[in-house]
């Protein structure tokens, strides 16, 4: 079995009881209907990662304020030093203020040693599109970094279901083609973008938008070949989504070279079952060859060689 890079693992830093039931009660107001409160295990997530063939977990957490997502930061970069083999840090900004994220990634870039970072598509209210992240990305364009970009789960339940059941693939898709117009992508081309849940609803929206974008009545419209410059740059991860119905648009829109292997180990809603159910489909789902789905399990060597070379280095 060949060895399983995982881009979207999620962690969370130790926590008391009473802040767990604070976060469980705040689940459970937004139609989330976990049994009981969610602890993250470093123990059961390394005997899943042994069971399932993987090497390593590019782990990556956004508390909504600043205070918690530094101390998450600094706990994430913890386990990638007593862990060095088996995880690597995508270093969550705070992206509703630009200062903020660009110190932020500097601390983690240079003090954390983060092989990555991780934004939330919309943060606090502010989208990834807005300008005012433009020095932002400028930075993170002259590093070459690697940034991962997951849907807010925060959001109220639609028509009564929870988020992250499917309103979170078109709040994935309406950041996305923000991005695509506002030419985020395109003044940015050293930025490697991960898009989480194979795109959500973008890659089938795609063609609307190469159809439509450039319409009279579309402000600041974007050409077929804009489009298909800017998502064609992109890579999205098999996160729940390594079924047919997903990896075929994706394929379409991004190419079968541009998917990797995101599990979502570690978010509450994700069990071992639900995990190994999403492996084996992106085997057996028939919309990749054998090879290329072999390709979408280690393809974040390509991505993230600093933790790679961490992965052929003993456990410690």
């Amino acid at each position: 079995m060949t060895p399983i890079i995982d881009v979207h693992a999620h962690f969370s830093p130790p926590s008391t009881h009473e802040e767990r039931m604070r976060v469980w009660q705040a689940m459970l107001g937004k139609g989330i209907y976990f049994p009981e409160p969610y602890e993250w295990s470093l123990e059961r997530t390394l005997r899943y990662m042994d069971e399932s063939g993987t090497a390593m977990q590019l782990l990556s957490n956004i508390p909504a304020n600043l205070p918690g997502l530094r101390a998450s930061n600094d706990y994430g970069a913890a386990l990638v030093r007593n862990h060095p083999s088996r995880f690597g840090l995508l270093a969550a900004l705070p992206t509703d203020d630009p200062s903020a994220a660009v110190a932020e990634a500097t601390r983690a870039h240079e003090v954390l040693d983060a092989d990555g970072f991780a934004v939330t598509t919309r943060y606090n209210g502010v989208h990834l599109g807005d300008a005012l992240l433009d020095p932002l990305w400028a930075r993170l364009d002259d590093w070459g970094a690697t940034v991962f970009v997951h849907p807010d789960a925060r959001l109220p339940p639609t028509l009564d279901h929870p988020a992250p059941l499917y309103e979170v693939a078109f709040d994935t898709a309406r950041t996305v083609f923000d991005m695509v117009f506002r030419r985020t992508f395109a003044r940015n081309p050293n930025i490697t973008f991960v898009i989480a849940h194979c795109g959500g609803a973008f890659p089938a929206l795609t063609g609307r938008l190469r159809l439509l974008g450039d319409e009279p009545w579309v402000p600041q419209g974007v050409t077929a070949e804009d489009v298909d410059r800017q998502t064609s740059t992109l890579y999205v991860d098999t996160a729940a989504t390594a079924f047919a119905h997903s990896l075929l648009p994706a394929m379409a829109t991004v190419g079968a070279d541009h998917i990797v292997y995101g599990s979502d180990w570690g978010a509450p809603c994700t069990t071992e079952a639900s995990a190994e159910a999403n492996r084996a489909s992106l085997l057996s789902c028939g919309a990749l060859s054998s090879e290329e789905a072999d390709a979408v399990a280690d393809r974040a060597i390509q991505l993230f060689p600093r933790a790679a070379r961490r992965v052929a280095e003993p456990a410690r």
